[in-house]
Protein backbone atom coordinates (compact mmCIF):
# COMPACT_ATOMS: atom_id res chain seq x y z
CA UNK A 1 0.00 0.00 0.00
CA UNK A 2 2.63 2.68 1.13
CA UNK A 3 4.89 2.10 -2.42
CA UNK A 4 1.58 2.11 -4.55
CA UNK A 5 1.00 5.97 -2.91
CA UNK A 6 5.08 6.62 -3.57
CA UNK A 7 4.46 5.24 -7.00
CA UNK A 8 0.93 8.00 -7.54
CA UNK A 9 2.71 10.65 -5.67
CA UNK A 10 6.05 10.34 -7.80
CA UNK A 11 3.93 10.39 -10.69
CA UNK A 12 1.63 12.91 -9.89
CA UNK A 13 4.83 15.39 -9.06
CA UNK A 14 5.94 14.56 -12.24
CA UNK A 15 2.87 15.30 -14.12
CA UNK A 16 2.58 18.60 -12.11
CA UNK A 17 5.86 20.14 -13.28
CA UNK A 18 5.07 19.41 -16.73
CA UNK A 19 1.74 20.88 -16.97
CA UNK A 20 3.00 24.03 -14.93
CA UNK A 21 6.16 24.75 -17.35
CA UNK A 22 3.74 24.30 -20.37
CA UNK A 23 1.29 27.35 -20.46
CA UNK A 24 5.05 29.75 -21.38
CA UNK A 25 4.54 28.99 -24.76
CA UNK A 26 1.37 30.54 -26.32
CA UNK A 27 0.76 29.89 -30.01
CA UNK A 28 1.20 33.13 -32.03
CA UNK A 29 -1.93 34.70 -33.96
CA UNK A 30 -1.56 37.06 -36.59
CA UNK A 31 -4.78 39.54 -37.34
CA UNK A 32 -5.18 39.97 -40.96
CA UNK A 33 -4.40 42.94 -42.84
CA UNK A 34 -6.44 44.45 -45.13
CA UNK A 35 -6.26 47.18 -48.11
CA UNK A 36 -7.97 50.45 -46.92
CA UNK A 37 -9.70 50.70 -50.38
CA UNK A 38 -13.35 50.49 -50.13
CA UNK A 39 -16.35 49.63 -52.09
CA UNK A 40 -20.06 50.37 -50.86
CA UNK A 41 -22.48 47.80 -52.13
CA UNK A 42 -24.76 50.43 -52.95
CA UNK A 43 -22.87 51.17 -55.89
CA UNK A 44 -23.65 47.25 -57.40
CA UNK A 45 -27.61 48.48 -57.02
CA UNK A 46 -28.15 46.61 -53.54
CA UNK A 47 -31.14 48.27 -52.23
CA UNK A 48 -31.68 47.88 -48.06
CA UNK A 49 -35.41 47.81 -47.61
CA UNK A 50 -35.50 44.39 -46.63
CA UNK A 51 -37.71 43.35 -49.57
CA UNK A 52 -35.22 43.18 -52.50
CA UNK A 53 -33.27 39.90 -52.71
CA UNK A 54 -29.59 41.50 -52.95
CA UNK A 55 -27.72 37.91 -53.68
CA UNK A 56 -25.82 39.38 -56.44
CA UNK A 57 -25.15 42.72 -56.10
CA UNK A 58 -23.71 41.90 -52.31
CA UNK A 59 -21.85 38.90 -53.68
CA UNK A 60 -20.47 40.88 -57.20
CA UNK A 61 -18.89 43.44 -55.09
CA UNK A 62 -16.98 40.96 -52.91
CA UNK A 63 -15.91 39.00 -56.38
CA UNK A 64 -14.83 42.26 -57.83
CA UNK A 65 -12.96 44.13 -55.28
CA UNK A 66 -11.19 40.72 -54.43
CA UNK A 67 -10.21 40.49 -57.63
CA UNK A 68 -8.47 43.93 -57.73
CA UNK A 69 -6.24 42.91 -54.93
CA UNK A 70 -8.33 43.46 -52.08
CA UNK A 71 -10.07 45.76 -49.81
CA UNK A 72 -12.93 46.48 -47.61
CA UNK A 73 -17.18 45.98 -48.87
CA UNK A 74 -19.19 48.44 -47.01
CA UNK A 75 -22.48 47.47 -45.96
CA UNK A 76 -24.18 50.31 -45.01
CA UNK A 77 -27.11 50.94 -42.41
CA UNK A 78 -30.44 49.61 -43.64
CA UNK A 79 -31.94 45.70 -43.58
CA UNK A 80 -30.43 43.97 -46.66
CA UNK A 81 -32.17 40.91 -47.66
CA UNK A 82 -29.70 38.58 -49.06
CA UNK A 83 -29.36 34.54 -50.31
CA UNK A 84 -26.11 32.84 -49.19
CA UNK A 85 -22.61 35.06 -49.78
CA UNK A 86 -19.49 33.14 -50.75
CA UNK A 87 -16.46 35.58 -49.43
CA UNK A 88 -13.15 35.51 -51.05
CA UNK A 89 -9.50 36.13 -50.48
CA UNK A 90 -8.55 39.26 -49.26
CA UNK A 91 -12.21 40.84 -48.40
CA UNK A 92 -13.06 42.65 -45.03
CA UNK A 93 -16.99 42.54 -45.41
CA UNK A 94 -17.57 45.74 -42.81
CA UNK A 95 -21.35 46.02 -41.72
CA UNK A 96 -22.00 49.67 -40.63
CA UNK A 97 -23.92 50.00 -37.07
CA UNK A 98 -27.40 49.78 -38.70
CA UNK A 99 -26.73 47.16 -41.00
CA UNK A 100 -28.57 44.46 -41.28
CA UNK A 101 -27.78 41.28 -43.26
CA UNK A 102 -30.86 39.34 -43.57
CA UNK A 103 -30.64 35.57 -45.21
CA UNK A 104 -33.64 35.06 -47.04
CA UNK A 105 -36.82 32.28 -45.88
CA UNK A 106 -36.63 31.58 -49.63
CA UNK A 107 -35.20 27.67 -49.69
CA UNK A 108 -34.81 27.61 -53.00
CA UNK A 109 -31.77 30.21 -52.46
CA UNK A 110 -29.86 27.85 -50.74
CA UNK A 111 -28.60 24.57 -53.05
CA UNK A 112 -27.79 21.33 -51.85
CA UNK A 113 -23.87 20.94 -51.51
CA UNK A 114 -21.13 18.62 -50.31
CA UNK A 115 -20.15 20.25 -46.63
CA UNK A 116 -19.75 18.66 -43.35
CA UNK A 117 -21.94 18.49 -40.51
CA UNK A 118 -21.11 17.17 -36.51
CA UNK A 119 -17.93 15.54 -38.19
CA UNK A 120 -19.24 13.66 -41.23
CA UNK A 121 -19.45 14.21 -45.27
CA UNK A 122 -23.04 15.23 -45.79
CA UNK A 123 -25.17 17.03 -48.19
CA UNK A 124 -26.41 20.00 -46.38
CA UNK A 125 -28.15 23.48 -47.74
CA UNK A 126 -25.71 25.78 -48.73
CA UNK A 127 -24.57 28.20 -45.82
CA UNK A 128 -25.56 31.82 -45.71
CA UNK A 129 -22.06 32.87 -45.60
CA UNK A 130 -19.41 30.29 -46.54
CA UNK A 131 -15.92 30.52 -47.99
CA UNK A 132 -13.27 27.44 -48.92
CA UNK A 133 -9.17 27.99 -49.50
CA UNK A 134 -10.09 31.19 -48.71
CA UNK A 135 -6.91 33.64 -47.45
CA UNK A 136 -6.76 36.97 -45.64
CA UNK A 137 -10.92 37.39 -44.77
CA UNK A 138 -13.19 39.41 -42.70
CA UNK A 139 -16.63 39.78 -41.41
CA UNK A 140 -16.47 43.32 -38.89
CA UNK A 141 -18.17 46.24 -37.85
CA UNK A 142 -21.20 46.76 -35.53
CA UNK A 143 -23.96 45.45 -37.59
CA UNK A 144 -26.54 42.48 -37.30
CA UNK A 145 -25.96 39.24 -39.45
CA UNK A 146 -29.06 37.24 -39.35
CA UNK A 147 -29.37 33.32 -40.65
CA UNK A 148 -33.67 33.34 -40.24
CA UNK A 149 -33.35 30.10 -38.52
CA UNK A 150 -36.88 29.99 -37.89
CA UNK A 151 -38.08 29.41 -40.85
CA UNK A 152 -35.69 26.31 -40.94
CA UNK A 153 -35.53 24.54 -36.94
CA UNK A 154 -37.70 21.98 -35.76
CA UNK A 155 -38.58 22.51 -32.02
CA UNK A 156 -39.47 20.96 -29.19
CA UNK A 157 -42.46 21.08 -27.39
CA UNK A 158 -40.95 20.77 -23.87
CA UNK A 159 -38.75 23.85 -24.47
CA UNK A 160 -41.69 26.60 -25.03
CA UNK A 161 -44.69 27.50 -22.62
CA UNK A 162 -47.92 26.50 -23.31
CA UNK A 163 -48.66 29.90 -24.95
CA UNK A 164 -45.57 29.81 -27.39
CA UNK A 165 -46.56 26.01 -28.52
CA UNK A 166 -49.91 27.39 -29.43
CA UNK A 167 -48.87 30.51 -31.47
CA UNK A 168 -45.74 28.17 -32.82
CA UNK A 169 -48.78 25.56 -33.88
CA UNK A 170 -50.79 28.38 -35.27
CA UNK A 171 -48.30 29.58 -37.14
CA UNK A 172 -48.10 27.07 -39.74
CA UNK A 173 -45.81 23.72 -40.00
CA UNK A 174 -46.51 20.18 -38.86
CA UNK A 175 -46.40 17.96 -35.86
CA UNK A 176 -44.18 14.63 -35.13
CA UNK A 177 -46.68 11.33 -34.72
CA UNK A 178 -46.16 12.05 -31.08
CA UNK A 179 -47.05 15.91 -31.44
CA UNK A 180 -44.04 16.69 -29.26
CA UNK A 181 -41.78 18.32 -32.25
CA UNK A 182 -42.69 21.00 -34.54
CA UNK A 183 -41.36 20.55 -38.31
CA UNK A 184 -41.78 23.69 -40.19
CA UNK A 185 -43.03 21.92 -43.44
CA UNK A 186 -43.49 18.21 -44.79
CA UNK A 187 -39.60 18.12 -46.19
CA UNK A 188 -38.34 18.82 -42.53
CA UNK A 189 -40.72 16.86 -40.97
CA UNK A 190 -40.01 13.95 -43.51
CA UNK A 191 -36.29 14.17 -43.31
CA UNK A 192 -36.64 13.67 -39.47
CA UNK A 193 -37.93 10.16 -39.88
CA UNK A 194 -34.71 8.90 -41.50
CA UNK A 195 -31.80 8.18 -39.32
CA UNK A 196 -28.35 9.85 -40.71
CA UNK A 197 -30.35 11.40 -43.11
CA UNK A 198 -27.56 13.77 -44.66
CA UNK A 199 -24.59 11.37 -45.36
CA UNK A 200 -23.71 11.10 -48.37
CA UNK A 201 -24.68 7.33 -49.67
CA UNK A 202 -24.85 5.77 -53.39
CA UNK A 203 -27.92 4.27 -52.78
CA UNK A 204 -29.48 8.06 -52.47
CA UNK A 205 -30.65 9.80 -55.52
CA UNK A 206 -30.46 13.45 -55.53
CA UNK A 207 -34.72 13.50 -55.95
CA UNK A 208 -34.28 11.69 -51.73
CA UNK A 209 -32.47 14.60 -51.18
CA UNK A 210 -34.62 17.15 -52.44
CA UNK A 211 -37.29 15.58 -50.82
CA UNK A 212 -35.90 16.30 -47.50
CA UNK A 213 -34.04 19.72 -48.04
CA UNK A 214 -36.01 21.68 -45.60
CA UNK A 215 -34.24 19.37 -42.87
CA UNK A 216 -30.41 19.47 -43.79
CA UNK A 217 -29.96 23.02 -42.30
CA UNK A 218 -27.12 24.99 -42.66
CA UNK A 219 -24.53 26.53 -40.08
CA UNK A 220 -24.54 29.98 -40.28
CA UNK A 221 -21.03 30.40 -41.53
CA UNK A 222 -18.80 27.43 -42.49
CA UNK A 223 -14.89 28.76 -42.96
CA UNK A 224 -13.21 25.50 -44.71
CA UNK A 225 -9.41 25.39 -45.35
CA UNK A 226 -8.95 29.09 -44.85
CA UNK A 227 -6.43 30.71 -43.32
CA UNK A 228 -5.72 33.86 -41.77
CA UNK A 229 -9.67 34.72 -40.72
CA UNK A 230 -11.04 37.98 -38.40
CA UNK A 231 -14.22 38.19 -36.56
CA UNK A 232 -14.82 41.41 -35.09
CA UNK A 233 -17.36 43.81 -33.27
CA UNK A 234 -20.67 41.79 -35.51
CA UNK A 235 -23.75 40.01 -34.12
CA UNK A 236 -24.46 36.67 -35.49
CA UNK A 237 -27.51 35.57 -34.92
CA UNK A 238 -30.92 33.07 -35.43
CA UNK A 239 -28.67 30.69 -36.96
CA UNK A 240 -30.22 27.28 -38.51
CA UNK A 241 -28.11 25.31 -36.75
CA UNK A 242 -24.48 25.88 -35.61
CA UNK A 243 -23.92 29.58 -35.96
CA UNK A 244 -19.77 29.80 -36.72
CA UNK A 245 -18.54 27.36 -37.65
CA UNK A 246 -14.45 27.53 -38.82
CA UNK A 247 -13.46 23.81 -40.28
CA UNK A 248 -9.67 22.94 -41.18
CA UNK A 249 -8.88 26.83 -40.67
CA UNK A 250 -5.67 28.34 -39.37
CA UNK A 251 -4.87 31.81 -37.62
CA UNK A 252 -8.61 32.87 -36.86
CA UNK A 253 -9.15 35.39 -34.54
CA UNK A 254 -12.98 36.32 -32.83
CA UNK A 255 -12.79 39.25 -30.58
CA UNK A 256 -15.81 41.39 -29.61
CA UNK A 257 -18.52 39.25 -31.24
CA UNK A 258 -22.17 38.59 -30.13
CA UNK A 259 -23.63 35.21 -30.92
CA UNK A 260 -27.03 34.82 -30.22
CA UNK A 261 -29.80 31.82 -30.69
CA UNK A 262 -32.91 31.73 -28.91
CA UNK A 263 -32.35 28.82 -25.98
CA UNK A 264 -34.65 26.83 -27.56
CA UNK A 265 -32.85 26.62 -30.98
CA UNK A 266 -32.04 22.84 -32.10
CA UNK A 267 -28.29 22.52 -32.55
CA UNK A 268 -28.00 26.08 -31.71
CA UNK A 269 -24.23 26.26 -31.20
CA UNK A 270 -22.57 29.55 -30.63
CA UNK A 271 -18.83 28.50 -32.31
CA UNK A 272 -17.61 25.03 -33.19
CA UNK A 273 -14.05 25.07 -34.08
CA UNK A 274 -13.47 21.66 -35.93
CA UNK A 275 -9.70 20.82 -36.97
CA UNK A 276 -8.21 24.04 -36.77
CA UNK A 277 -5.06 25.35 -35.38
CA UNK A 278 -3.59 28.89 -34.19
CA UNK A 279 -6.65 30.61 -33.14
CA UNK A 280 -8.01 33.35 -30.91
CA UNK A 281 -11.57 33.78 -29.19
CA UNK A 282 -11.58 36.84 -26.76
CA UNK A 283 -14.37 39.53 -25.52
CA UNK A 284 -17.16 37.79 -26.94
CA UNK A 285 -20.78 36.98 -25.87
CA UNK A 286 -22.36 34.22 -26.21
CA UNK A 287 -26.16 33.18 -26.07
CA UNK A 288 -27.20 30.42 -27.38
CA UNK A 289 -29.27 27.44 -27.60
CA UNK A 290 -26.58 24.22 -27.36
CA UNK A 291 -22.65 24.69 -26.63
CA UNK A 292 -20.94 27.88 -26.56
CA UNK A 293 -17.20 27.45 -26.78
CA UNK A 294 -16.86 24.82 -28.26
CA UNK A 295 -13.79 22.39 -29.63
CA UNK A 296 -14.36 19.60 -32.01
CA UNK A 297 -12.35 17.59 -34.88
CA UNK A 298 -14.63 15.37 -36.26
CA UNK A 299 -16.62 12.20 -35.97
CA UNK A 300 -15.57 8.29 -35.33
CA UNK A 301 -13.61 7.02 -38.26
CA UNK A 302 -13.92 9.67 -40.38
CA UNK A 303 -12.26 12.33 -37.65
CA UNK A 304 -9.38 9.99 -36.82
CA UNK A 305 -8.95 9.47 -40.34
CA UNK A 306 -8.77 12.95 -41.19
CA UNK A 307 -6.43 13.66 -37.81
CA UNK A 308 -6.39 16.85 -37.44
CA UNK A 309 -6.90 17.74 -34.27
CA UNK A 310 -7.83 21.47 -33.06
CA UNK A 311 -4.44 22.62 -31.23
CA UNK A 312 -2.98 25.84 -30.19
CA UNK A 313 -6.33 27.59 -29.01
CA UNK A 314 -6.79 30.91 -26.63
CA UNK A 315 -9.83 31.83 -25.60
CA UNK A 316 -10.51 34.43 -22.90
CA UNK A 317 -12.40 37.21 -21.86
CA UNK A 318 -15.44 35.84 -22.78
CA UNK A 319 -19.16 35.71 -21.04
CA UNK A 320 -22.04 32.88 -21.60
CA UNK A 321 -25.38 33.16 -20.68
CA UNK A 322 -27.78 30.53 -22.07
CA UNK A 323 -26.10 27.56 -23.46
CA UNK A 324 -25.71 23.70 -22.42
CA UNK A 325 -22.11 23.88 -22.04
CA UNK A 326 -19.96 27.35 -21.36
CA UNK A 327 -16.32 26.03 -22.55
CA UNK A 328 -16.78 22.49 -23.99
CA UNK A 329 -14.74 20.00 -26.13
CA UNK A 330 -16.43 17.06 -27.38
CA UNK A 331 -18.65 14.79 -28.49
CA UNK A 332 -17.19 15.04 -32.30
CA UNK A 333 -13.22 15.09 -30.93
CA UNK A 334 -11.99 11.87 -32.87
CA UNK A 335 -8.90 14.12 -34.45
CA UNK A 336 -8.17 15.04 -30.56
CA UNK A 337 -7.56 18.78 -29.12
CA UNK A 338 -4.21 19.37 -27.56
CA UNK A 339 -2.96 23.01 -26.22
CA UNK A 340 -5.93 24.82 -25.84
CA UNK A 341 -5.77 27.66 -23.07
CA UNK A 342 -9.27 29.63 -21.36
CA UNK A 343 -8.96 32.42 -19.33
CA UNK A 344 -11.05 34.87 -17.47
CA UNK A 345 -14.46 33.98 -19.11
CA UNK A 346 -18.15 33.97 -16.98
CA UNK A 347 -20.28 31.43 -17.30
CA UNK A 348 -24.07 32.40 -16.25
CA UNK A 349 -27.24 30.27 -16.23
CA UNK A 350 -25.33 27.69 -17.94
CA UNK A 351 -26.48 24.62 -18.44
CA UNK A 352 -22.87 23.07 -17.22
CA UNK A 353 -20.01 25.55 -16.98
CA UNK A 354 -17.14 23.32 -17.89
CA UNK A 355 -17.82 20.29 -20.53
CA UNK A 356 -15.83 17.80 -21.66
CA UNK A 357 -17.88 14.94 -23.59
CA UNK A 358 -17.34 11.90 -25.30
CA UNK A 359 -18.01 8.21 -25.87
CA UNK A 360 -16.28 4.94 -27.10
CA UNK A 361 -16.13 4.85 -30.94
CA UNK A 362 -15.17 8.52 -31.20
CA UNK A 363 -11.22 7.69 -30.36
CA UNK A 364 -9.16 10.65 -30.42
CA UNK A 365 -6.60 12.43 -27.99
CA UNK A 366 -7.59 15.71 -25.78
CA UNK A 367 -4.69 16.30 -23.68
CA UNK A 368 -2.78 19.55 -22.66
CA UNK A 369 -5.81 21.52 -21.42
CA UNK A 370 -5.81 24.32 -18.88
CA UNK A 371 -8.31 26.26 -17.35
CA UNK A 372 -8.00 29.26 -15.03
CA UNK A 373 -9.92 32.43 -13.40
CA UNK A 374 -13.54 31.13 -14.50
CA UNK A 375 -16.58 32.93 -12.74
CA UNK A 376 -20.17 30.67 -12.83
CA UNK A 377 -23.73 31.63 -11.20
CA UNK A 378 -26.87 29.76 -11.09
CA UNK A 379 -25.42 26.26 -13.33
CA UNK A 380 -28.24 24.14 -13.99
CA UNK A 381 -26.05 21.28 -14.04
CA UNK A 382 -22.93 20.55 -13.23
CA UNK A 383 -20.00 23.25 -12.75
CA UNK A 384 -16.90 20.56 -14.10
CA UNK A 385 -17.80 17.70 -15.65
CA UNK A 386 -15.78 15.17 -18.14
CA UNK A 387 -18.10 12.39 -19.11
CA UNK A 388 -16.87 9.25 -21.54
CA UNK A 389 -20.50 7.43 -21.92
CA UNK A 390 -21.90 10.79 -23.86
CA UNK A 391 -25.38 9.82 -24.99
CA UNK A 392 -26.54 13.09 -27.12
CA UNK A 393 -28.89 14.34 -25.42
CA UNK A 394 -29.44 17.63 -23.79
CA UNK A 395 -27.06 17.97 -20.64
CA UNK A 396 -30.31 18.70 -17.97
CA UNK A 397 -33.30 15.98 -18.65
CA UNK A 398 -36.41 17.93 -19.55
CA UNK A 399 -39.54 17.53 -17.51
CA UNK A 400 -40.82 14.16 -17.28
CA UNK A 401 -37.59 12.23 -19.31
CA UNK A 402 -36.38 9.21 -18.02
CA UNK A 403 -32.96 8.51 -18.53
CA UNK A 404 -31.11 4.75 -17.86
CA UNK A 405 -28.16 4.51 -16.36
CA UNK A 406 -24.98 3.50 -18.98
CA UNK A 407 -24.00 -0.23 -18.85
CA UNK A 408 -20.83 -0.65 -17.20
CA UNK A 409 -18.22 -2.97 -18.99
CA UNK A 410 -14.29 -3.25 -19.38
CA UNK A 411 -13.68 -3.25 -23.53
CA UNK A 412 -10.33 -3.76 -25.19
CA UNK A 413 -8.26 -0.76 -25.64
CA UNK A 414 -8.03 0.01 -29.44
CA UNK A 415 -7.93 2.90 -31.72
CA UNK A 416 -11.98 3.78 -31.30
CA UNK A 417 -10.87 4.41 -27.48
CA UNK A 418 -10.70 8.36 -26.25
CA UNK A 419 -8.44 10.06 -24.24
CA UNK A 420 -9.02 12.53 -22.17
CA UNK A 421 -5.81 13.33 -19.63
CA UNK A 422 -3.22 16.02 -18.90
CA UNK A 423 -5.94 19.41 -17.67
CA UNK A 424 -5.06 22.16 -15.10
CA UNK A 425 -8.20 23.61 -13.73
CA UNK A 426 -7.43 26.27 -11.27
CA UNK A 427 -9.08 29.38 -9.76
CA UNK A 428 -12.85 28.35 -10.52
CA UNK A 429 -15.77 29.81 -8.44
CA UNK A 430 -19.53 28.66 -8.63
CA UNK A 431 -21.96 30.32 -7.06
CA UNK A 432 -24.87 27.82 -7.52
CA UNK A 433 -24.92 23.94 -9.52
CA UNK A 434 -26.60 21.08 -9.00
CA UNK A 435 -23.33 19.36 -8.22
CA UNK A 436 -19.79 20.79 -8.31
CA UNK A 437 -17.88 18.47 -9.89
CA UNK A 438 -18.80 15.10 -11.81
CA UNK A 439 -16.06 12.87 -13.43
CA UNK A 440 -16.87 9.81 -15.30
CA UNK A 441 -14.40 7.25 -17.49
CA UNK A 442 -14.88 4.28 -18.40
CA UNK A 443 -13.38 1.35 -17.14
CA UNK A 444 -10.48 0.69 -19.98
CA UNK A 445 -9.81 4.45 -20.04
CA UNK A 446 -9.98 6.38 -17.33
CA UNK A 447 -9.87 9.77 -17.19
CA UNK A 448 -6.54 10.84 -15.70
CA UNK A 449 -4.00 12.98 -15.22
CA UNK A 450 -6.41 16.43 -14.00
CA UNK A 451 -5.85 18.86 -11.65
CA UNK A 452 -8.23 20.48 -9.85
CA UNK A 453 -6.99 23.90 -7.87
CA UNK A 454 -8.19 26.85 -5.87
CA UNK A 455 -11.69 26.69 -5.93
CA UNK A 456 -14.57 27.65 -4.19
CA UNK A 457 -17.74 25.29 -5.81
CA UNK A 458 -21.34 26.10 -4.18
CA UNK A 459 -23.83 23.48 -5.20
CA UNK A 460 -26.49 20.84 -4.06
CA UNK A 461 -24.12 17.94 -4.64
CA UNK A 462 -20.13 18.03 -3.87
CA UNK A 463 -17.63 15.87 -6.03
CA UNK A 464 -18.60 12.88 -7.96
CA UNK A 465 -15.93 10.34 -9.50
CA UNK A 466 -16.06 7.51 -11.03
CA UNK A 467 -13.14 5.26 -13.39
CA UNK A 468 -10.82 8.23 -12.64
CA UNK A 469 -7.03 7.79 -11.73
CA UNK A 470 -4.31 10.36 -10.68
CA UNK A 471 -6.73 13.24 -10.24
CA UNK A 472 -5.40 15.91 -7.71
CA UNK A 473 -7.86 18.44 -5.70
CA UNK A 474 -5.76 21.23 -4.43
CA UNK A 475 -7.00 23.92 -2.07
CA UNK A 476 -10.77 23.30 -2.83
CA UNK A 477 -14.03 24.08 -1.19
CA UNK A 478 -17.28 22.55 -1.57
CA UNK A 479 -20.40 23.89 -0.24
CA UNK A 480 -22.81 21.44 -0.21
CA UNK A 481 -24.71 21.15 2.59
CA UNK A 482 -27.30 18.37 1.37
CA UNK A 483 -24.66 16.47 -0.50
CA UNK A 484 -24.44 13.15 1.27
CA UNK A 485 -21.44 12.59 0.88
CA UNK A 486 -19.02 15.29 0.32
CA UNK A 487 -17.15 13.40 -2.71
CA UNK A 488 -17.99 10.01 -4.03
CA UNK A 489 -15.57 7.53 -5.60
CA UNK A 490 -16.14 4.46 -7.55
CA UNK A 491 -13.61 2.25 -8.74
CA UNK A 492 -10.68 5.05 -9.55
CA UNK A 493 -7.11 5.15 -7.96
CA UNK A 494 -4.46 7.91 -7.06
CA UNK A 495 -6.71 10.45 -5.98
CA UNK A 496 -5.08 12.89 -4.08
CA UNK A 497 -7.16 15.52 -1.52
CA UNK A 498 -5.05 18.80 0.17
CA UNK A 499 -6.64 21.17 1.70
CA UNK A 500 -10.30 20.14 1.15
CA UNK A 501 -12.63 22.42 2.95
CA UNK A 502 -16.38 21.41 3.28
CA UNK A 503 -19.55 22.12 5.21
CA UNK A 504 -19.78 21.82 8.97
CA UNK A 505 -22.41 19.77 8.62
CA UNK A 506 -21.51 17.55 6.66
CA UNK A 507 -22.65 13.75 7.84
CA UNK A 508 -20.07 11.77 5.62
CA UNK A 509 -17.20 13.36 4.04
CA UNK A 510 -15.89 10.17 1.71
CA UNK A 511 -17.73 7.34 0.16
CA UNK A 512 -15.30 4.74 -1.53
CA UNK A 513 -17.13 2.12 -3.98
CA UNK A 514 -15.55 -0.77 -5.57
CA UNK A 515 -12.81 -3.13 -5.63
CA UNK A 516 -10.38 -1.45 -8.11
CA UNK A 517 -10.59 1.97 -5.62
CA UNK A 518 -6.87 2.29 -4.48
CA UNK A 519 -4.41 4.63 -3.55
CA UNK A 520 -6.80 7.34 -2.03
CA UNK A 521 -4.75 9.52 0.00
CA UNK A 522 -6.26 12.98 2.34
CA UNK A 523 -3.70 15.70 2.91
CA UNK A 524 -3.79 18.67 5.66
CA UNK A 525 -7.60 18.11 5.76
CA UNK A 526 -9.65 18.21 8.82
CA UNK A 527 -11.61 14.94 8.76
CA UNK A 528 -13.69 15.27 12.09
CA UNK A 529 -15.86 18.05 10.92
CA UNK A 530 -17.77 15.71 9.06
CA UNK A 531 -19.97 12.94 11.41
CA UNK A 532 -18.51 10.31 9.28
CA UNK A 533 -15.20 10.80 7.78
CA UNK A 534 -15.32 7.69 5.30
CA UNK A 535 -17.73 4.93 4.29
CA UNK A 536 -16.14 2.09 1.90
CA UNK A 537 -18.63 -0.39 0.14
CA UNK A 538 -18.71 -2.39 -2.58
CA UNK A 539 -15.44 -4.12 -2.70
CA UNK A 540 -13.43 -1.61 -1.61
CA UNK A 541 -11.31 -1.08 1.75
CA UNK A 542 -10.18 1.45 4.49
CA UNK A 543 -6.82 0.26 3.72
CA UNK A 544 -7.07 1.86 0.33
CA UNK A 545 -7.89 5.61 1.63
CA UNK A 546 -4.52 7.33 3.25
CA UNK A 547 -5.60 10.32 5.72
CA UNK A 548 -2.67 12.11 7.08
Amino acid sequence: MKKAILIYCIQSALFLTAIAQFPASLPGIKVPVFRKDTTNILLYGAIGDGANLNTTNIQTAIYTVSKKGGGVVLVPPGLWLTGPIVMKDNVNLHLSAGAVLLFTKDYSQFPLVKTNWEGVEQMRNQSPISATGAKNIAITGKGIIDGNGDAWRMVKKDKLSESQWKNLIASGGLLSDDKKTWYPNASSLYGSKFKNTGYIDPSKTPAFYDSVKVFLRPNLLVFTGCKNILLEGVIFQNSPAWCLHPLLCENLTVRNVTVKNPWYAQNGDGIDVESCKDVLIENSVFDVGDDALCMKSGRDEEGRKRGKPTENVIIRGCTVYAAHGGFVIGSEMSGGAKNIYVSNCSFIGTDIGLRFKTTRGRGGVVENIFINNIFMKDIVGEAILFDMYYMAKDPVPLAGEVRELPKVELLPVNETTPVFKNFKISNIYCNGAAKAVFVRGIPEMPVKNILFENMVLQADKGIDIQEARELQFKNVTIVAENSKPVVDIINSEAIVFEKLQYGEKADLLFRISGGRSNGIQVNKTNTSKAKQPVQCELGASEKNIRIQ
